[in-house]
């Protein structure tokens, strides 16, 4: 392909010598330039890629886009000016794979909680209906049913439409991804064509990141305001900010609440651990999945079906059948009668929904222990928070870590405890081994009580100074239920 056609819808600044060349690749990362590559410098937040460019063209790159021309240029290399290459890239990316995100019904979802469930459930409905489909989430990637492997909850731009492409030619009708105010940030997503885009929810989270809630608000907003008039936008106005991310949005408005007038509601008529039953738009449907926070996730699946056009009684009825996601209120019941419940919850208000789901079902004659813990190297506000949250909503809660990173666990542990209410320091304990909390939990409970496990879910490892070491929250507990006779 010609450097002039990856150069469409690109605001260029200036350019340096010819762009009717041959591109072969396209890369960000110099290390994986070849013969005839674009290479695009980014300011990125660790490093930024304008001290690579000579690296890159002794690799064998042809031609740079970057932000300023360094200082010597090379005769044989063409160089394009751009205000923002992260952005620049976005649409360099989309012409290289010949734009596969207009050839899909793309959905995009945004929000504090709920992302990967609701996507993976919707990537689930697509299947089960029928149709090929892709799924960009936390967990996995998978491209009708083939798993491609994740760092980033929003993949870089590029790999993005690389997968969108392998989609396509796959045969793939619709994709559903999940959009972080990071991924929206940092210009992830920078050229892709939504069909669909999703405000679930959002509260405290990343404010390591964006600094204030308010920066946060309004990175989430800028995706609905660059939606284009062909593109559907749906909101849960139940969350007080839900109107507001579609104030000024050219796209087609939809709404979605369980407690507000919308043009999808749902209401819970039965909550129980094995599941529950829902009215949606007035007709009753039962589901696996547990608690108010999965039939907003429900909810929303099936707005979006209804939005692209599916027959409601045809969405129902697939809705139903559609089982519960890795690490998400995930349940297991110990050979005595213990229930543990697994759950990615890392937030304030995740922590909050998922303990106020558990005291709505259980029947309080049993105890409820909560372990948990609070990532390194992230938003230090929150931790005090869950600490609160946790031991005002727990008979115990057991504070632990999640993944220290860099962080000392102690110092993480500290920030947690200055949260807890003198009322309830009694009923909380510090134990920094995680393996060791969960298993003190389990010696603790008896017959009947409850031990909910937060702030990993699905991840299968703990991540202490750079290094991973395997650790699986729902292996653990069956192992140590085993071991203790339990």
């Amino acid at each position: 392909m010609k450097l002039k056609d990856l150069l469409y819808k690109v605001k260029l600044k200036e350019v340096i010598r010819n762009t009717d060349i041959p591109i072969s690749s396209v890369h960000f990362d110099s290390r994986k330039i070849e013969k005839n590559a674009l290479f695009i410098a980014q300011k990125g937040t660790q490093v930024d890629g304008h001290e690579f460019i000579e690296k890159s063209i002794s690799a064998g790159a042809t031609a740079v886009v970057c932000e300023h021309f360094p200082e010597n240029l090379n005769p044989d290399v063409t160089y394009v000016k751009v205000e923002n290459s992260s952005e620049a890239m976005g649409y360099i990316a989309a012409n290289f794979y010949d734009n596969p995100s207009e050839k899909l019904k793309l959905i995009g979802i945004t929000g504090t909680n709920g992302k990967t469930t609701t996507a993976t459930l919707t990537y689930n409905l697509f299947e089960s209906l029928g149709y090929a489909a892709v799924l960009i989430s936390t967990i996995r990637i998978l491209v009708d049913g083939k798993e491609h492997s994740t760092v980033h909850t929003t993949p870089d731009i590029i790999t993005l439409n690389k997968i969108f492409k392998e989609a396509v030619d796959a045969g793939c009708e619709f994709a559903v991804m999940e959009v972080s105010s990071i991924g929206i940030h940092q210009h992830r997503i920078a050229g892709l064509n939504f069909k669909v885009a999703v405000f679930t929810n959002i509260t405290h989270d990343h404010l390591d990141y964006h600094k204030t809630f308010a920066e946060y608000l309004k990175v989430k907003k800028s995706f609905f305001d660059h939606l284009p008039k062909s593109a559907s936008s749906l909101t849960n106005i139940d969350d007080k900010n839900g109107v507001v991310m579609l104030q000024n949005s050219a796209s087609k408005r939809y709404s979605y609440a369980l407690k507000s007038d919308a043009d999808f509601r749902a209401k819970i008529l039965e909550n129980r651990f094995d599941g529950m039953l829902l009215s949606i738009d007035g007709k009753e449907v039962w589901t696996p999945l547990i608690g108010q926070f999965n039939a907003y996730n429900l909810l929303t699946v099936y707005s979006i079906a209804r939005i692209l056009g599916f027959d409601e009684d045809e969405i129902l009825t697939h809705l139903s059948s559609l089982g519960k996601v890795d690490g998400r209120f995930q349940s297991f019941m110990t050979k005595t009668g213990i229930v543990a419940i697994i759950d990615y919850a890392h937030t304030p208000d995740a922590l909050e929904n998922v303990l106020d789901t558990i005291q709505t079902i259980r029947n309080h004659s049993e105890k409820l222990f909560t372990v948990v813990g609070c990532g390194g190297d992230r938003d230090k506000t929150k931790r005090p928070e869950m600490a609160d949250i946790a031991s005002e909503k727990s008979d115990q809660a057991i504070f632990t870590s999640d993944n220290p990173r860099t962080e000392d666990p102690e110092a993480i542990l500290a920030d947690m405890e200055a949260g807890i209410k003198p009322k309830n320091y009694k009923k909380t304990l510090k134990i920094t081994d995680r393996k060791e909390a969960i298993k003190t939990a389990l010696r603790m409970a008896e017959k009947g009580d409850i031990i909910l496990i937060a702030g990993k879910g699905h991840e299968t490892y703990q991540e202490i100074n750079g290094v991973k070491h395997h650790f699986d929250d729902m292996e653990t507990v069956k192992e140590l239920a085993i071991q203790l006779n339990k």
